[in-house]
């Protein structure tokens, strides 16, 4: 549970202390307000209108701030007895996240813009105004904890309920925000959660959780960067390891490393997997299982979330996706902000532009953005590597 002693800044008391809470109109940031005023804080609900393909009048076409979402906001926020204030995030949004979403697959990456939108948007833009505004915290809704230290340092821990645990996106924060933030649901879970706002009789005790991505009207990433980004969905050959052509793929953004069904390929001997996106000569790569699986990768733009580099050959584990498992490794810092990962058995699934977090149990450590499944292909200390640009926003 939150301890009140270790939130105070400068001594303050709870009701001296003010808290910019952003609410999504969802279950979790209303519940994170709920705790917060329960204990005493002065709290201040904030939402952002974010952009979405498609805005009408006083609404946004983005399913995290349409205009169920800012009517329930303000409900809960009317509910609480918080000020509530929605502020236009649109361009920053775009810039930031949108852009770099077409980019990062224009680019030939798989990314992700819920890291995008944490490093740019919501600890960045949101953060900073919190600040503006005068207050002590920025409060969210996020399944991670944090742990106050005696020497002042922060540790980002894993959300208690391991189903929920959002800690992979937020592995892009630094000592500078983490001492600046309160995750006041991670201590609890999912359902324990939705116990409480039905126990203080919050209008979105049931609502349902949003897991798309906002910014796509109809949920079709694919629809999307057709119509945003049409030079990235090019046809072109699926060939095998060889460089033989198999077949004609309708575009590199359909595939993902790994993939076996959906290749329009029959009559082959044996199954075959996507096993690389060659973006500069717009071909599908195909092979058997084990042409897929890897045992080293270089992830670049790494953030540490203690502000010092893990030590050279130190063992970690390794999480490659939002939902995926920790993966025992070593890993060793390189020059330029990257950091080589070897694993002991090939691992599956490892596609450049994808966020690569270490912890160590369950504390995150940071991480940064896969760049290659290997080292032969990456320029360390030369010109960067594939994704970086992407990754820091230049």
């Amino acid at each position: 549970m939150m301890d009140k002693a270790t939130l105070r800044k400068e001594d303050k008391s709870p009701s001296e202390t003010t808290v910019v809470v952003a609410l999504s109109g969802g279950v979790d940031s209303s519940v994170a307000a709920a705790l917060l005023t329960a204990q005493g804080y002065r709290c201040i609900g904030v939402m952002m209108r974010l952009w979405a393909e498609v805005s009408s009048g006083e609404g946004s076409g983005n399913k995290c701030c349409d205009e169920e979402s800012v009517d329930d906001a303000r409900r809960v926020a009317d509910r609480l007895g918080m000020p509530f204030y929605l502020i236009n995030v649109e361009e920053p949004f775009k810039e930031k996240v949108v852009d770099l979403f077409i980019d990062g697959y224009s680019a030939g990456l798989t990314p992700n813009p819920c890291l995008a939108c944490n490093r740019h948007i919501r600890f960045d833009y949101l953060l900073n105004y919190a600040r503006r505004l005068g207050a002590d915290f920025l409060a969210t809704g996020h399944y991670a904890r944090l742990r106050r230290q005696v020497d002042g340092s922060v540790h980002l821990l894993r959300g208690i309920d391991a189903h929920k645990d959002q800690s992979y996106v937020l592995s892009m924060l630094g000592p500078a925000e983490l001492n600046d933030l309160l995750f006041p649901v991670g201590d609890y879970t999912k359902d324990e959660v939705r116990r409480m706002a039905s126990a203080r009789d919050l209008p979105v005790h049931s609502k349902h959780d949003s897991m798309d991505l906002c910014f796509v009207v109809d949920d079709d990433y694919r629809r999307f960067l057709r119509s945003w980004a049409p030079d990235a969905m090019t046809p072109g050959a699926i060939v095998d390891l060889s460089g033989r052509v198999l077949g004609r793929h309708n575009g590199l953004p359909n595939y993902t490393v790994g993939q076996r069904k959906g290749l329009g390929l029959s009559g082959m001997s044996a199954p075959l997997y996507v096993a690389d996106l060659d973006h500069e000569r717009n071909e599908l790569v195909v092979g058997p299982a084990e042409a897929v699986g890897r045992t080293e990768m270089i992830v670049e733009g790494v953030n540490w979330t203690l502000d010092r580099p893990v030590g050279a050959g130190s063992r970690v584990q390794c999480q490659i996706r939002y939902t995926g498992l920790p993966i025992d490794c070593r890993i060793s810092p390189l020059e330029g902000g990257c950091v080589r990962v070897l694993f002991g058995t090939p691992v599956n699934g490892i596609s450049p532009g994808q966020g690569a977090v270490f912890y160590d149990g369950e504390q995150c450590l940071g991480g940064g953005l896969i760049a290659d499944r290997g080292s032969d292909k990456v320029t360390i200390g030369g010109v960067p590597a594939v994704g970086q640009q992407f990754y820091s926003g230049k």
